[in-house]
C-alpha cells in the first residue's frame, strides 16, 4: 500500500532523490557518510523524520550490500576475524532502531540538523590517521564489542556518518591499510542497515516505492565507488561531499529550527 507521502512525490522529485542517491551511494562506498545527503535529502522533500530513517534505512541496505560484497570478494575483508563485531553491531542497530521508535518526532527534527552538522564538521578538520599495511596481523577481537555496539547503537538510532566513523574507528584500532579498513565499514553498515530496517520495517515506517527507486540507484553508484576505492581514487569526491553536506545541513537547520519552508 502506498503512503501519502509517497502519492504526494511529483516525477521530478522522485529523480532528484535518486540522483541523490546514486551520488550516496558511490560516497559511502568510498569513504562512508553516504547518509549526511540522502537523510537531508528525504527531509526536505517533506517526509516526517521516522518516515526517513526507516525509508533511508531500505535504500542504504542496497548500496551496503553490493558494496561488503564487492569488497569481500576482493579478498579484503574476512567474516572469521571480525565475528564479535558482527554480532555486537547487530546488536546494537536493533537497540538504536527500538529506541528511535520511542523518540517524538518534535526531538527528531531538532536532533537530526545536529548529527548531520556534526559528522560535516568531524569530515571537514579531522584527517584518516596512517596505518600499516599488514593484512596477517591478528585482529584484537575484545575490541570489537565497545566498537561494534556504540556504532551499531548509532546507525540503528539516527545513522549520518557512520561508515565514516567504522573506516577511521578501525584505523585507530587496528593494524589495517585504508582499503581493508573501508571493507570493515561497509560489512557492519550492512549488518546495523539490515537489522535496524527489519525494526522500522515491523513499525510501518517504510516508503517502500522511494526506498526501492532511491536503493537501486544507491546500489550502482556503491558498486562503482567500491572498485573506485579499491584502486585508491577517492580524494577527489572529499571537497564537493564536504560542500553539499553543509549546504544541506543549513537547509535543514532554516527550516526545522526557523520555521521556514
Amino acid at each position: 500500500m502506498l503512503l501519502p507521502f509517497e502519492l504526494a512525490v511529483d516525477p521530478t522529485t522522485l529523480l532528484i532523490l535518486v540522483g541523490v542517491a546514486f551520488i550516496a551511494g558511490f560516497i559511502d562506498a568510498i569513504a562512508g557518510g553516504g547518509g549526511l545527503l540522502t537523510i537531508p535529502a528525504l527531509l526536505t522533500a517533506g517526509l516526517p523524520p521516522h518516515l526517513v530513517l526507516g525509508t533511508n534505512k531500505l535504500s542504504s541496505t542496497f548500496g551496503a550490500a553490493i558494496a561488503s560484497y564487492t569488497f569481500y570478494r576482493r579478498k579484503l575483508f574476512n567474516p572469521v576475524n571480525w565475528r564479535n563485531a558482527l554480532i555486537g553491531t547487530a546488536v546494537g542497530a536493533l537497540l538504536g532502531a527500538a529506541i528511535a521508535q520511542w523518540l517524538p518526532a518534535e526531538w527528531l527534527n531538532q536532533m537530526l540538523p545536529v548529527v548531520v552538522f556534526g559528522c560535516g564538521l568531524y569530515l571537514l578538520f579531522g584527517k584518516s590517521p596512517d596505518a600499516p599495511l599488514n593484512p596477517d596481523a591478528p585482529i584484537a577481537k575484545g575490541r570489537q564489542w565497545p566498537q561494534s555496539i556504540s556504532l551499531g547503537l548509532y546507525d540503528g538510532v539516527a545513522g549520518p556518518g557512520t561508515g565514516a566513523f567504522w573506516t577511521v574507528s578501525t584505523l585507530l584500532l587496528y593494524p589495517l591499510d585504508l582499503v581493508r579498513a573501508s571493507g570493515v565499514a561497509r560489512t557492519m553498515n550492512f549488518v546495523s542497515n539490515i537489522c535496524a530496517l527489519a525494526i522500522f520495517i515491523a513499525s510501518g515506517q517504510v516508503a517502500w516505492i522511494l526506498g526501492i527507486c532511491m536503493g537501486s540507484a544507491l546500489m550502482v553508484g556503491a558498486y562503482i565507488g567500491a572498485r573506485t576505492a579499491i584502486r585508491g581514487g577517492s580524494r577527489f569526491i572529499r571537497p564537493v561531499f564536504i560542500l553539499v553536506v553543509l549546504a544541506l545541513t543549513a537547509r535543514l537547520a532554516w527550516q526545522h529550527w526557523f520555521g521556514h519552508a
